[in-house]
């Protein structure tokens, strides 16, 4: 286990998830930290650069470039390896794993030596300080790097993840993860989860319109606006065709079954 330790902030700081190869929306979020007055040095990103999108190597450059702290997703883990499987955690008959088949060989054959080796080096885990409350920032869960947690999740299986990040890093107020794709806020007892959501696909919700969060005194969810046609216009470009590239459009997924029963449209 990699641990960083970002030590203490004291002013706002912008997490956000899910690059997901969408060059498009990264640039946004760097748009919108520098509008927010929030610098490199206090975003923290939940994992998985490279994913759906049609832009593999140049997000993982441009993430480089800016200079934030990466916490390794299971994309990061498995390309490291080059491993042809991303190891997302889909159920094997589901349609996230039949279409991952493509998505994941594009950014197999996209991402470069050197860009698989800089995410070798991404931590598993990073904490910091905000406000006198502690925070660790993992991926999906600290006893599955690709565990799916919702906000209709069962209370045991936070308080589970809770325990497990302890054992590793100390006493922890809060929690920030990624990998479902979906933004939420969740308080347990007097600590919290916070799952900063997606940036390079919207959480089926029908918008194109992705999260990201700003942790200051409390987690706001803020709305990321972007040149959504053009990263379609690029998924388009490469073939990658199976569906996600209409969810950017449309802002709903081509893999609901992913999702718990309660929070899918039928």
């Amino acid at each position: 286990m990699k641990i960083t330790d970002l030590g203490n902030f004291d002013a706002p700081v912008l997490l956000f998830g899910g690059p997901y190869s969408n060059l498009q929306a990264f640039e946004a979020l760097i748009d919108a930290a520098r509008q927010l007055n929030i610098p490199a040095e206090r975003m923290i990103c939940t994992g998985d650069v490279v994913a759906y999108c049609g832009d593999a190597e140049a997000t993982v450059q441009a993430v480089r470039d800016a200079g934030c702290a990466v916490v390794a997703g299971n994309c990061e883990k498995q390309l490291a390896e080059g491993s042809t499987d991303c190891a997302c955690g889909f159920d094997d008959n589901s349609q996230c794993s039949i279409l991952a088949q493509g998505w994941y060989t594009h950014a197999l054959t996209q991402v470069s030596r050197d860009s698989r080796s800089w995410m070798a080096s991404c931590p598993d885990i990073v904490v910091f300080t905000k406000g006198g409350r502690r925070y660790a920032v993992l991926h999906g869960g600290m006893t599955d790097i690709s565990r799916f947690i919702w906000p209709v999740t069962q209370d045991a299986v936070f308080t589970e993840e809770f325990e497990a990040v302890e054992r590793l890093v100390g006493p922890v107020d809060g929690i920030i993860a990624g990998h479902s794709g979906i933004p939420f806020v969740r308080n347990i007892g007097q600590r919290q989860w916070i799952n900063a959501g997606a940036i390079g696909m919207p959480p089926n919700d029908g918008t194109p319109e992705t999260r990201f969060v700003v942790q200051d005194d409390e987690p706001r969810i803020h709305r990321l606006a972007y040149d959504f046609k053009k990263a379609r216009q690029v998924m388009e470009n490469v073939n990658l065709i199976q569906g996600y590239h209409t969810a950017l459009s449309t802002g709903f997924w081509p893999s609901e079954d992913t999702l718990p029963p309660t929070m899918r449209r039928t």
